[in-house]
């Protein structure tokens, strides 16, 4: 059976082209034998394990493999043993996409870290915890790596060439003039940005199918399978989510009325507070809150996780301060504290600078201290900086 995956690897390796080599690659610490690619569906994680394995290893050397838990063959074997024939056959790296749906599936991968010390292995599964299993040990074992959809500046350099680096915050706030005349001297990024915020953050875009009945799929399965598999969510309840996330983008950036979303899908306060931490773990939504609050209290505005859901969904209503207040977001959230303030379209960043997303500067009583994110703009000088720049942050 070994035979029969060396076959699909070898046929995937001769077919794949990576379009644009991601970001957290050169981030990845490679050394270690347990490595973790975590992220949402639709981000490209298959993608990146062919990625790293294509750039790495000939395949005609069989030192490295790459399956799928998806296959059938895994729920009747297992992956331990398996991964002893492989280590037999002088394997020394495996790639394991989708492992959270095999069944213990952390137990086998810590008995593999054991039993093989000679073999590295690099393994994706979804951003959704399961809620009942308290496995720390693959925690503690195991390095994890999160993997988003595409970057703004990931955008563009697919689209023009280019090899654009991302800046820090404190770059970006203190050298935006700088930064901006660098990138504009090269390349319009607002000629780009529209696409992006329709298409551009998952890879679907890459591939010759209808991009948004390929977002609109993926939505699904994250409710479907990564929520209602790893929560353990009974299938009865699948149309209250899916309600749910409905009634999130109809109502975008507000603070939810959190007992009447309960009275509207049929169900509890504490449930609804449940739903929405799962659809914020499946990056579905984004939960914003106020300076000093945090989970389980209510966000003070709840938006979906990116503008390229926004568009899936389709919302008539959506305004244009709304895609870009969700884009901004989006941007800052991985590696930022955010938190969102009393006045619209007002943010505090790490608890010291405040971020006003506008498409023209308004009138504040601090003007002085706050930076202004402007939309349909390509520069601005001063305080003021084009909010596409901020897609430059990762």
């Amino acid at each position: 059976m070994l035979e029969t995956f060396f076959r699909t690897h070898a046929f995937l390796m001769e077919h794949y082209n990576a379009p644009i080599r991601r970001a957290l690659m050169d981030t990845i610490d490679w050394s270690y034998r347990l490595i973790a690619i975590k992220g949402p569906r639709g981000v490209g994680r298959t993608s990146f394990l062919l990625q790293y394995a294509k750039e790495n290893y000939d395949s005609r050397l069989r030192q490295c493999l790459y399956i799928n838990l998806n296959n059938f063959y895994f729920q009747g074997r297992g992956l331990v043993s398996f991964a002893e024939e492989f280590v037999g056959a002088g394997g020394r790296v495996l790639l394991i996409d989708q492992a959270f749906k095999l069944n213990d599936w952390k137990e086998q991968l810590c008995e593999c870290y054991h039993k093989f010390p000679l073999l590295r292995i690099v393994y994706t599964t979804t951003s959704v915890e399961n809620s009942e299993d308290n496995n720390t040990e693959l925690a503690e074992l195991a390095r994890t790596y999160v993997l988003h959809g595409f970057s703004f500046r990931e955008y563009i350099n697919l689209q023009t060439g280019n090899r654009f680096q991302p800046f820090t915050s404190e770059q970006l706030f203190a050298e935006h003039e700088r930064i901006q005349s660098a990138i504009v001297s090269r390349v319009h990024p607002w000629q780009f940005f529209r696409e992006y915020l329709g298409h551009g953050y998952y890879p679907f875009f890459l591939e010759n199918h209808n991009f948004t009945e390929a977002l609109l799929k993926a939505m699904n399965m994250m409710i479907e399978v990564d929520i209602l598999f790893n929560k353990q969510v009974e299938l009865k309840y699948l149309s209250r989510l899916k309600r749910l996330l409905y009634m999130l983008a109809v109502e975008g950036g507000s603070s939810p009325n959190v007992s009447r979303m309960a009275e509207i899908i049929g169900t509890s306060r504490a449930t609804v507070m449940n739903y929405l931490k799962y659809l914020e773990e499946a990056r579905l939504i984004n939960m914003v809150y106020r300076e000093g609050e945090t989970f389980p209290k209510k966000p003070a505005g709840i938006m979906l996780h990116d503008t390229n859901l926004l568009y899936a969904v389709y919302n008539p209503q959506m305004s244009e301060q709304l895609i870009m207040e969700t884009f901004f977001v989006n941007t800052l959230w991985r590696h930022h504290t955010i938190n969102k303030e009393r006045r619209e379209g007002f943010y505090k960043i790490n608890h010291t600078t405040e971020v006003c997303v506008c498409e023209r500067p308004r009138r504040t009583k601090t003007t002085d201290n706050v930076l202004f994110a402007r939309y349909n703009t390509e520069v601005a000088h001063g305080n003021e900086l084009p909010l596409w720049l901020f897609g430059f942050l990762y």
